[in-house]
Protein backbone atom coordinates (compact mmCIF):
# COMPACT_ATOMS: atom_id res chain seq x y z
CA UNK A 1 0.00 0.00 0.00
CA UNK A 2 1.20 3.52 -1.47
CA UNK A 3 -1.26 5.77 -0.22
CA UNK A 4 -1.63 9.08 -1.63
CA UNK A 5 0.57 11.93 -2.31
CA UNK A 6 0.40 14.74 0.62
CA UNK A 7 1.38 17.89 -1.30
CA UNK A 8 2.03 20.82 -0.07
CA UNK A 9 -0.65 22.71 2.18
CA UNK A 10 -2.03 23.75 5.68
CA UNK A 11 -0.84 21.13 8.40
CA UNK A 12 0.92 18.90 5.92
CA UNK A 13 2.90 17.52 9.15
CA UNK A 14 -0.46 16.27 10.45
CA UNK A 15 -1.77 14.50 7.57
CA UNK A 16 1.21 12.64 6.81
CA UNK A 17 1.12 11.47 10.87
CA UNK A 18 -2.84 10.31 10.16
CA UNK A 19 -2.31 8.96 6.67
CA UNK A 20 0.59 6.91 7.91
CA UNK A 21 -1.88 5.46 10.87
CA UNK A 22 -4.15 4.48 8.48
CA UNK A 23 -1.85 2.99 5.78
CA UNK A 24 -0.38 1.05 9.11
CA UNK A 25 -3.88 -0.41 10.49
CA UNK A 26 -5.26 -1.11 7.25
CA UNK A 27 -2.12 -3.33 5.85
CA UNK A 28 -0.54 -4.81 8.66
CA UNK A 29 -0.73 -8.03 8.66
CA UNK A 30 -2.77 -9.85 11.63
CA UNK A 31 -2.37 -13.56 12.54
CA UNK A 32 -2.79 -15.55 15.19
CA UNK A 33 0.08 -15.93 18.16
CA UNK A 34 1.02 -18.40 21.31
CA UNK A 35 2.00 -16.61 24.12
CA UNK A 36 2.08 -17.50 27.88
CA UNK A 37 0.25 -20.71 27.39
CA UNK A 38 -2.68 -18.41 25.50
CA UNK A 39 -3.55 -17.82 21.81
CA UNK A 40 -4.24 -14.35 20.69
CA UNK A 41 -5.72 -13.88 17.51
CA UNK A 42 -5.19 -10.50 15.26
CA UNK A 43 -1.91 -9.47 16.71
CA UNK A 44 1.67 -8.96 15.54
CA UNK A 45 5.13 -9.18 17.06
CA UNK A 46 7.52 -6.55 17.28
CA UNK A 47 9.57 -7.89 14.94
CA UNK A 48 6.65 -8.41 11.97
CA UNK A 49 5.57 -4.77 12.57
CA UNK A 50 9.40 -3.05 12.09
CA UNK A 51 10.06 -5.22 8.75
CA UNK A 52 5.91 -4.58 7.44
CA UNK A 53 6.28 -0.57 8.40
CA UNK A 54 9.51 0.04 7.01
CA UNK A 55 9.36 -1.44 3.95
CA UNK A 56 5.84 0.39 3.36
CA UNK A 57 7.55 3.39 4.10
CA UNK A 58 10.41 3.25 1.68
CA UNK A 59 8.21 2.10 -0.84
CA UNK A 60 5.94 5.58 0.04
CA UNK A 61 6.35 9.00 -2.13
CA UNK A 62 6.06 11.06 0.85
CA UNK A 63 9.46 9.64 2.58
CA UNK A 64 11.20 7.29 0.24
CA UNK A 65 13.94 4.64 0.29
CA UNK A 66 16.28 6.58 2.55
CA UNK A 67 13.80 5.30 5.52
CA UNK A 68 16.27 3.21 7.99
CA UNK A 69 14.71 0.31 10.34
CA UNK A 70 16.16 2.42 13.11
CA UNK A 71 13.94 5.57 12.33
CA UNK A 72 10.97 2.76 11.90
CA UNK A 73 11.72 1.45 15.32
CA UNK A 74 11.74 5.02 16.81
CA UNK A 75 8.54 5.47 14.91
CA UNK A 76 6.81 2.25 16.49
CA UNK A 77 7.75 3.63 19.80
CA UNK A 78 5.83 6.43 19.30
CA UNK A 79 2.57 4.58 18.22
CA UNK A 80 3.03 2.86 21.39
CA UNK A 81 3.17 5.81 23.50
CA UNK A 82 0.37 7.50 22.01
CA UNK A 83 -1.49 4.50 21.80
CA UNK A 84 -1.79 3.59 18.18
CA UNK A 85 -0.75 0.26 19.46
CA UNK A 86 -0.72 -1.74 22.76
CA UNK A 87 0.75 -4.80 23.91
CA UNK A 88 -1.75 -7.57 24.22
CA UNK A 89 -1.84 -6.87 28.18
CA UNK A 90 -3.31 -3.75 27.19
CA UNK A 91 -0.07 -1.43 28.33
CA UNK A 92 0.70 1.21 26.06
CA UNK A 93 2.04 4.61 27.39
CA UNK A 94 4.68 3.85 30.17
CA UNK A 95 5.96 0.74 27.70
CA UNK A 96 8.83 0.62 25.56
CA UNK A 97 8.33 -1.05 22.13
CA UNK A 98 10.93 -3.46 21.43
CA UNK A 99 12.28 -5.39 18.02
CA UNK A 100 11.51 -8.99 19.07
CA UNK A 101 9.15 -11.20 19.40
CA UNK A 102 6.99 -9.44 21.91
CA UNK A 103 2.99 -9.49 20.83
CA UNK A 104 1.13 -6.47 20.12
CA UNK A 105 -2.05 -5.01 18.77
CA UNK A 106 -4.23 -2.90 17.68
CA UNK A 107 -6.77 -1.13 20.04
CA UNK A 108 -10.56 -0.52 18.87
CA UNK A 109 -9.85 2.90 17.96
CA UNK A 110 -6.76 4.37 16.88
CA UNK A 111 -6.59 8.01 17.49
CA UNK A 112 -5.56 10.43 15.00
CA UNK A 113 -4.29 13.39 15.45
CA UNK A 114 -7.16 16.45 14.78
CA UNK A 115 -6.70 18.55 11.53
CA UNK A 116 -7.12 22.41 12.93
CA UNK A 117 -10.26 24.10 11.52
CA UNK A 118 -8.76 26.97 9.09
CA UNK A 119 -9.76 30.70 9.88
CA UNK A 120 -10.44 32.73 7.41
CA UNK A 121 -7.37 34.31 5.92
CA UNK A 122 -6.60 37.24 7.90
CA UNK A 123 -4.16 39.87 7.67
CA UNK A 124 -1.47 38.80 9.57
CA UNK A 125 -1.36 34.97 8.30
CA UNK A 126 -1.45 36.39 4.94
CA UNK A 127 1.50 37.92 3.03
CA UNK A 128 1.95 41.56 3.87
CA UNK A 129 0.86 44.46 1.81
CA UNK A 130 3.69 45.09 -0.69
CA UNK A 131 4.75 48.95 -0.22
CA UNK A 132 3.58 51.39 -3.75
CA UNK A 133 5.41 54.36 -5.13
CA UNK A 134 2.28 56.44 -4.08
CA UNK A 135 1.79 55.21 -0.61
CA UNK A 136 5.20 57.78 0.31
CA UNK A 137 4.73 61.54 1.19
CA UNK A 138 5.15 63.61 -1.47
CA UNK A 139 7.96 66.16 -1.19
CA UNK A 140 7.06 70.04 -1.80
CA UNK A 141 7.49 71.33 -4.92
CA UNK A 142 9.53 74.44 -5.37
CA UNK A 143 7.29 76.47 -7.93
CA UNK A 144 7.98 80.11 -6.75
CA UNK A 145 11.42 80.19 -8.32
CA UNK A 146 12.23 83.01 -10.58
CA UNK A 147 13.30 81.54 -13.59
CA UNK A 148 15.09 83.05 -16.68
CA UNK A 149 12.54 82.94 -20.03
CA UNK A 150 13.60 80.58 -22.36
CA UNK A 151 13.83 81.10 -26.57
CA UNK A 152 10.96 79.16 -28.30
CA UNK A 153 13.65 77.38 -30.82
CA UNK A 154 12.74 74.43 -33.02
CA UNK A 155 12.85 71.93 -30.05
CA UNK A 156 10.82 73.32 -27.63
CA UNK A 157 8.32 74.77 -30.47
CA UNK A 158 7.56 71.10 -30.89
CA UNK A 159 7.35 70.54 -27.68
CA UNK A 160 4.49 72.89 -27.37
CA UNK A 161 3.21 71.72 -30.57
CA UNK A 162 2.51 68.53 -29.75
CA UNK A 163 1.48 69.23 -25.85
CA UNK A 164 -1.37 71.74 -28.21
CA UNK A 165 -2.51 68.96 -30.32
CA UNK A 166 -2.98 66.03 -27.40
CA UNK A 167 -0.18 64.15 -28.10
CA UNK A 168 1.72 64.58 -24.80
CA UNK A 169 -0.95 64.73 -21.57
CA UNK A 170 0.09 67.31 -18.72
CA UNK A 171 2.07 66.14 -16.73
CA UNK A 172 4.00 66.81 -13.64
CA UNK A 173 7.14 65.59 -11.77
CA UNK A 174 7.15 63.99 -8.96
CA UNK A 175 9.96 62.99 -6.03
CA UNK A 176 9.37 61.10 -2.86
CA UNK A 177 11.45 61.39 0.54
CA UNK A 178 14.26 58.50 1.20
CA UNK A 179 13.03 55.17 2.51
CA UNK A 180 13.51 54.81 5.77
CA UNK A 181 15.06 51.55 7.44
CA UNK A 182 11.21 50.14 8.81
CA UNK A 183 10.07 50.77 5.44
CA UNK A 184 13.09 48.84 4.05
CA UNK A 185 12.45 46.26 6.44
CA UNK A 186 8.63 45.86 5.48
CA UNK A 187 9.42 45.63 1.75
CA UNK A 188 11.73 42.61 2.76
CA UNK A 189 9.60 40.77 4.76
CA UNK A 190 6.56 41.26 2.42
CA UNK A 191 8.60 39.99 -0.80
CA UNK A 192 10.24 37.03 0.98
CA UNK A 193 6.76 35.60 2.12
CA UNK A 194 5.35 36.44 -1.18
CA UNK A 195 8.20 34.65 -2.89
CA UNK A 196 8.49 31.39 -0.73
CA UNK A 197 4.42 31.62 -1.20
CA UNK A 198 4.78 31.29 -5.04
CA UNK A 199 7.11 28.68 -4.56
CA UNK A 200 5.52 26.51 -2.73
CA UNK A 201 2.68 27.03 -5.06
CA UNK A 202 -0.01 28.04 -2.41
CA UNK A 203 -2.94 30.50 -2.62
CA UNK A 204 -1.90 31.27 0.95
CA UNK A 205 0.00 30.67 4.20
CA UNK A 206 -2.64 30.32 6.28
CA UNK A 207 -1.94 27.31 7.97
CA UNK A 208 2.06 27.36 7.03
CA UNK A 209 3.29 30.15 8.43
CA UNK A 210 2.13 32.98 11.07
CA UNK A 211 3.49 36.41 9.78
CA UNK A 212 3.66 37.09 13.19
CA UNK A 213 6.83 35.86 13.74
CA UNK A 214 8.43 36.38 10.67
CA UNK A 215 10.79 39.23 11.80
CA UNK A 216 11.90 41.73 8.96
CA UNK A 217 14.95 43.24 10.82
CA UNK A 218 16.16 39.30 10.87
CA UNK A 219 15.71 39.02 6.98
CA UNK A 220 17.57 41.81 6.27
CA UNK A 221 20.37 41.44 8.65
CA UNK A 222 20.70 37.78 7.23
CA UNK A 223 21.23 38.91 3.47
CA UNK A 224 23.66 42.41 4.49
CA UNK A 225 25.75 41.11 7.30
CA UNK A 226 27.66 37.94 5.82
CA UNK A 227 31.16 37.75 5.47
CA UNK A 228 33.39 36.54 1.88
CA UNK A 229 32.11 33.11 2.84
CA UNK A 230 28.80 33.87 3.01
CA UNK A 231 28.50 33.01 7.08
CA UNK A 232 25.93 35.30 9.25
CA UNK A 233 28.35 38.27 11.17
CA UNK A 234 26.59 38.79 14.57
CA UNK A 235 26.25 42.11 16.23
CA UNK A 236 26.89 40.89 19.52
CA UNK A 237 29.77 38.35 19.66
CA UNK A 238 27.93 37.11 23.37
CA UNK A 239 25.04 35.46 21.45
CA UNK A 240 28.03 33.30 19.44
CA UNK A 241 28.48 29.79 20.25
CA UNK A 242 31.06 29.32 23.02
CA UNK A 243 34.46 29.02 22.40
CA UNK A 244 34.88 25.95 23.52
CA UNK A 245 32.00 24.76 21.11
CA UNK A 246 34.15 26.35 17.51
CA UNK A 247 37.33 25.07 18.97
CA UNK A 248 36.07 21.27 18.69
CA UNK A 249 34.04 21.94 15.37
CA UNK A 250 37.37 23.27 13.68
CA UNK A 251 39.35 20.47 15.18
CA UNK A 252 37.02 18.51 13.33
CA UNK A 253 36.67 20.19 10.02
CA UNK A 254 40.33 20.25 9.69
CA UNK A 255 41.12 16.87 10.81
CA UNK A 256 44.96 16.60 9.96
CA UNK A 257 44.41 18.69 6.72
CA UNK A 258 47.45 20.71 5.03
CA UNK A 259 49.02 23.24 7.29
CA UNK A 260 47.59 21.36 10.48
CA UNK A 261 50.58 19.66 12.61
CA UNK A 262 48.74 18.98 16.08
CA UNK A 263 47.91 14.76 16.06
CA UNK A 264 45.07 13.63 18.73
CA UNK A 265 46.09 12.95 21.74
CA UNK A 266 44.92 9.70 22.34
CA UNK A 267 42.91 6.91 20.38
CA UNK A 268 39.22 7.60 20.31
CA UNK A 269 40.15 11.10 20.69
CA UNK A 270 37.86 12.38 18.07
CA UNK A 271 34.92 10.65 18.87
CA UNK A 272 35.05 12.59 22.16
CA UNK A 273 35.36 15.92 19.95
CA UNK A 274 32.41 14.79 18.19
CA UNK A 275 29.96 13.78 21.45
CA UNK A 276 30.63 17.19 22.82
CA UNK A 277 29.44 19.07 20.02
CA UNK A 278 26.71 16.60 19.67
CA UNK A 279 26.04 17.33 23.24
CA UNK A 280 25.97 21.17 23.05
CA UNK A 281 23.68 21.23 20.28
CA UNK A 282 21.08 18.43 22.08
CA UNK A 283 20.61 20.56 24.74
CA UNK A 284 19.45 23.72 22.96
CA UNK A 285 16.29 24.35 23.95
CA UNK A 286 14.63 25.03 20.26
CA UNK A 287 15.83 23.49 17.13
CA UNK A 288 17.74 25.62 14.82
CA UNK A 289 14.81 25.93 12.42
CA UNK A 290 12.71 26.69 14.91
CA UNK A 291 9.18 25.78 16.14
CA UNK A 292 7.91 28.14 14.48
CA UNK A 293 9.06 27.29 10.92
CA UNK A 294 8.81 23.59 11.62
CA UNK A 295 5.50 23.40 8.58
CA UNK A 296 7.10 25.38 6.45
CA UNK A 297 9.90 23.29 6.29
CA UNK A 298 7.56 20.36 5.93
CA UNK A 299 5.81 21.48 2.94
CA UNK A 300 9.38 21.90 1.36
CA UNK A 301 10.05 18.42 1.98
CA UNK A 302 7.35 17.97 -0.83
CA UNK A 303 9.15 19.46 -3.45
CA UNK A 304 12.89 17.64 -2.86
CA UNK A 305 12.11 15.27 -6.61
CA UNK A 306 12.66 19.11 -8.24
CA UNK A 307 15.82 19.96 -7.09
CA UNK A 308 16.14 23.93 -7.93
CA UNK A 309 12.43 24.33 -6.66
CA UNK A 310 13.28 22.84 -3.39
CA UNK A 311 16.38 24.78 -3.30
CA UNK A 312 15.23 27.70 -3.65
CA UNK A 313 12.34 27.22 -1.24
CA UNK A 314 14.85 26.77 1.46
CA UNK A 315 17.06 29.59 0.57
CA UNK A 316 14.23 31.91 1.13
CA UNK A 317 12.87 30.09 4.37
CA UNK A 318 16.40 30.25 5.76
CA UNK A 319 16.48 34.11 5.57
CA UNK A 320 13.38 33.96 8.27
CA UNK A 321 15.91 32.49 10.83
CA UNK A 322 17.49 34.67 13.61
CA UNK A 323 20.58 35.53 12.95
CA UNK A 324 22.39 33.34 15.91
CA UNK A 325 20.66 29.79 14.61
CA UNK A 326 21.62 31.25 10.66
CA UNK A 327 25.22 31.24 11.96
CA UNK A 328 24.68 28.01 14.39
CA UNK A 329 23.21 25.84 11.39
CA UNK A 330 25.78 27.32 8.77
CA UNK A 331 28.75 26.44 10.86
CA UNK A 332 27.17 23.32 11.73
CA UNK A 333 26.00 21.66 8.02
CA UNK A 334 29.80 22.58 6.96
CA UNK A 335 30.85 20.62 9.78
CA UNK A 336 29.02 17.56 8.85
CA UNK A 337 30.07 18.00 5.32
CA UNK A 338 33.73 18.03 5.75
CA UNK A 339 33.67 15.09 7.97
CA UNK A 340 32.33 12.65 5.70
CA UNK A 341 34.82 14.03 2.93
CA UNK A 342 37.83 13.92 4.55
CA UNK A 343 39.27 10.78 4.09
CA UNK A 344 41.83 11.40 6.67
CA UNK A 345 39.43 11.39 9.31
CA UNK A 346 39.27 8.20 11.29
CA UNK A 347 35.79 6.11 11.75
CA UNK A 348 33.59 7.67 14.41
CA UNK A 349 31.32 4.14 14.14
CA UNK A 350 32.02 0.96 13.72
CA UNK A 351 28.92 -0.29 12.02
CA UNK A 352 27.17 3.39 11.16
CA UNK A 353 28.65 5.13 7.90
CA UNK A 354 30.23 8.64 8.62
CA UNK A 355 26.99 10.93 6.36
CA UNK A 356 24.40 8.19 8.25
CA UNK A 357 25.74 8.98 11.35
CA UNK A 358 25.52 12.62 10.74
CA UNK A 359 22.22 12.60 9.88
CA UNK A 360 20.86 10.54 12.69
CA UNK A 361 23.32 12.34 15.55
CA UNK A 362 22.00 15.90 14.71
CA UNK A 363 18.85 15.97 12.51
CA UNK A 364 16.50 16.56 15.49
CA UNK A 365 18.54 19.43 16.43
CA UNK A 366 18.00 21.02 13.29
CA UNK A 367 14.41 20.02 12.72
CA UNK A 368 12.04 19.10 15.49
CA UNK A 369 8.39 19.44 16.13
CA UNK A 370 7.14 20.79 19.47
CA UNK A 371 4.44 18.06 19.32
CA UNK A 372 5.25 14.70 19.95
CA UNK A 373 2.52 13.63 17.61
CA UNK A 374 4.35 13.63 14.79
CA UNK A 375 6.69 11.93 11.93
CA UNK A 376 9.49 14.88 12.67
CA UNK A 377 12.49 11.94 12.73
CA UNK A 378 11.27 10.78 9.23
CA UNK A 379 10.57 14.38 7.95
CA UNK A 380 13.84 15.70 9.81
CA UNK A 381 16.00 12.93 8.32
CA UNK A 382 15.05 13.31 4.71
CA UNK A 383 15.60 17.52 5.26
CA UNK A 384 18.79 17.15 6.81
CA UNK A 385 20.46 14.88 4.40
CA UNK A 386 19.27 16.57 1.18
CA UNK A 387 20.58 19.98 3.35
CA UNK A 388 23.64 18.31 3.88
CA UNK A 389 24.57 17.36 0.15
CA UNK A 390 23.84 21.24 -0.71
CA UNK A 391 25.55 22.75 2.14
CA UNK A 392 27.27 25.34 -0.09
CA UNK A 393 24.04 26.57 -1.97
CA UNK A 394 20.88 26.09 0.63
CA UNK A 395 22.18 29.05 2.98
CA UNK A 396 23.06 30.94 0.14
CA UNK A 397 20.81 34.52 -0.71
CA UNK A 398 18.30 33.70 -3.39
CA UNK A 399 19.62 35.62 -6.52
CA UNK A 400 15.87 35.43 -8.21
CA UNK A 401 14.55 37.27 -4.67
CA UNK A 402 17.37 39.68 -4.31
CA UNK A 403 17.00 40.97 -7.91
CA UNK A 404 13.25 41.60 -7.20
CA UNK A 405 13.77 43.62 -4.44
CA UNK A 406 16.18 45.96 -5.48
CA UNK A 407 14.66 46.34 -8.40
CA UNK A 408 11.73 47.48 -6.54
CA UNK A 409 13.44 49.64 -4.28
CA UNK A 410 15.36 51.51 -7.43
CA UNK A 411 11.58 51.72 -8.74
CA UNK A 412 10.23 53.33 -5.68
CA UNK A 413 13.51 55.33 -5.38
CA UNK A 414 13.49 56.80 -9.32
CA UNK A 415 11.29 60.29 -10.08
CA UNK A 416 7.86 59.95 -11.49
CA UNK A 417 5.89 61.08 -14.05
CA UNK A 418 2.30 61.80 -13.16
CA UNK A 419 -0.39 62.51 -15.50
CA UNK A 420 -3.35 64.42 -15.25
CA UNK A 421 -6.02 61.99 -13.75
CA UNK A 422 -3.84 59.59 -13.28
CA UNK A 423 -1.76 58.01 -10.29
CA UNK A 424 1.64 58.10 -10.32
CA UNK A 425 1.80 54.02 -9.68
CA UNK A 426 0.83 52.00 -13.18
CA UNK A 427 -0.28 49.41 -10.79
CA UNK A 428 -2.81 51.67 -9.32
CA UNK A 429 -4.68 52.96 -12.03
CA UNK A 430 -8.41 52.13 -12.32
CA UNK A 431 -9.46 50.45 -15.96
CA UNK A 432 -11.35 52.53 -18.43
CA UNK A 433 -14.25 51.69 -20.14
CA UNK A 434 -14.98 52.58 -23.19
CA UNK A 435 -18.44 52.65 -26.01
CA UNK A 436 -17.86 52.26 -29.42
CA UNK A 437 -19.27 55.68 -31.60
CA UNK A 438 -19.94 56.72 -34.99
CA UNK A 439 -17.16 57.97 -37.44
CA UNK A 440 -19.42 61.18 -37.42
CA UNK A 441 -18.77 61.09 -33.76
CA UNK A 442 -15.47 60.51 -33.84
CA UNK A 443 -14.15 63.09 -36.02
CA UNK A 444 -17.05 66.33 -34.38
CA UNK A 445 -14.84 65.19 -30.88
CA UNK A 446 -11.71 64.97 -32.96
CA UNK A 447 -12.48 68.74 -34.44
CA UNK A 448 -13.82 69.95 -31.17
CA UNK A 449 -11.17 68.59 -29.07
CA UNK A 450 -7.98 69.78 -31.24
CA UNK A 451 -9.62 73.03 -32.27
CA UNK A 452 -9.13 75.06 -29.19
CA UNK A 453 -5.84 73.92 -28.20
CA UNK A 454 -4.39 74.74 -31.70
CA UNK A 455 -6.00 78.23 -32.07
CA UNK A 456 -4.14 78.80 -28.37
CA UNK A 457 -0.97 77.70 -30.54
CA UNK A 458 -1.21 80.11 -32.93
CA UNK A 459 -2.31 83.18 -30.93
CA UNK A 460 1.14 82.55 -29.24
CA UNK A 461 2.83 82.29 -32.13
CA UNK A 462 1.52 85.79 -33.35
CA UNK A 463 1.98 87.38 -29.65
CA UNK A 464 5.44 86.39 -29.06
CA UNK A 465 8.02 88.67 -29.49
CA UNK A 466 11.18 86.40 -28.47
CA UNK A 467 11.04 84.98 -31.99
CA UNK A 468 12.74 87.30 -34.95
CA UNK A 469 10.39 88.05 -38.21
CA UNK A 470 11.96 85.48 -40.01
CA UNK A 471 11.53 82.69 -37.73
CA UNK A 472 7.84 84.04 -36.76
CA UNK A 473 7.28 83.76 -40.73
CA UNK A 474 8.71 80.60 -40.58
CA UNK A 475 6.58 78.96 -37.81
CA UNK A 476 3.05 80.72 -39.44
CA UNK A 477 4.15 79.46 -42.97
CA UNK A 478 4.64 75.81 -41.38
CA UNK A 479 1.24 76.25 -38.88
CA UNK A 480 -0.54 77.36 -42.45
CA UNK A 481 0.40 73.89 -44.33
CA UNK A 482 -0.60 72.02 -41.33
CA UNK A 483 -3.86 73.26 -39.96
CA UNK A 484 -5.28 75.15 -43.53
CA UNK A 485 -8.72 75.99 -41.79
CA UNK A 486 -7.85 77.50 -38.62
CA UNK A 487 -5.15 79.87 -40.64
CA UNK A 488 -7.90 80.85 -42.65
CA UNK A 489 -10.38 81.57 -40.29
CA UNK A 490 -7.71 83.89 -38.34
CA UNK A 491 -6.67 85.26 -41.69
CA UNK A 492 -9.66 85.56 -43.82
CA UNK A 493 -8.15 87.96 -45.94
CA UNK A 494 -4.52 89.10 -47.62
CA UNK A 495 -4.99 93.06 -45.91
CA UNK A 496 -5.32 90.65 -42.23
CA UNK A 497 -2.13 88.80 -42.83
CA UNK A 498 -0.32 91.28 -43.79
CA UNK A 499 -1.37 93.23 -40.31
CA UNK A 500 0.17 90.51 -38.52
CA UNK A 501 2.80 89.65 -40.44
CA UNK A 502 6.01 91.00 -40.18
CA UNK A 503 7.64 92.91 -43.54
CA UNK A 504 10.30 91.36 -44.89
CA UNK A 505 14.04 93.65 -44.26
CA UNK A 506 14.99 95.50 -47.11
CA UNK A 507 18.66 96.47 -47.08
CA UNK A 508 21.13 97.97 -49.36
CA UNK A 509 23.34 95.70 -51.06
CA UNK A 510 26.46 97.17 -51.93
CA UNK A 511 27.49 95.78 -55.06
CA UNK A 512 31.61 95.02 -55.35
CA UNK A 513 33.42 97.71 -57.06
CA UNK A 514 35.02 96.65 -60.29
CA UNK A 515 38.57 96.53 -60.29
CA UNK A 516 38.91 97.22 -64.28
CA UNK A 517 37.01 99.17 -66.49
CA UNK A 518 35.34 97.99 -69.33
CA UNK A 519 37.38 98.62 -72.16
CA UNK A 520 35.89 99.89 -75.52
CA UNK A 521 38.27 97.52 -77.90
CA UNK A 522 40.31 94.30 -77.28
CA UNK A 523 43.78 94.54 -75.91
CA UNK A 524 45.87 95.17 -78.56
CA UNK A 525 50.22 93.07 -78.03
CA UNK A 526 52.55 95.61 -77.13
CA UNK A 527 54.91 96.64 -79.36
CA UNK A 528 58.08 98.31 -78.37
CA UNK A 529 58.62 101.58 -80.07
CA UNK A 530 62.10 102.93 -80.84
CA UNK A 531 63.28 105.71 -79.25
CA UNK A 532 65.94 108.27 -80.50
CA UNK A 533 68.12 110.19 -78.59
CA UNK A 534 69.62 113.06 -79.18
Amino acid sequence: MEGKVIGPGPYRATKLWNETIKLFRGGMPLRRHWAHFRIYDTSFTGSEAIDWLHEMLRRNHNFGPTVTRYQTLQLLRKFLKNHIIEDIKGRYRNEDFKDCGLLYRFPPLSPLKPVPQRLPVTELNDVPRLIHWDDYEELPQQENLLRKPQALNSESWNKRHSIAIGEVPKCKLIRRREITPKQMDHIWKSMTIAHLQRVLGLKSMDGVLDGRYVNAKHINHNVSSVNLTGIVILKNKADDMPYWVLSAMKCLANWQNEGETKQPMYPGFERDVLKTVAEYFQRLKEPLLTFHLYEVFVNILSLLQQHEMALDALQVCCLLLPPENRRRLQLLLRLMARICQNPALPHLNDTIATPTLMVQTFSRSILRSADEVDLDELLATKLVTFMMENHEDVLCVPRSLHRHVEEHLSHLRRVQIKYLGADADSSMVSPAYCRQISRAEFEEQRVSGSQGPLQELLEGLIADRGLSAKDKRKRLKQFQRSYPDIYRRRFPTAESEATVLPEKERGLRLKPQLMFLALKKPLQPFQRSWSFRA
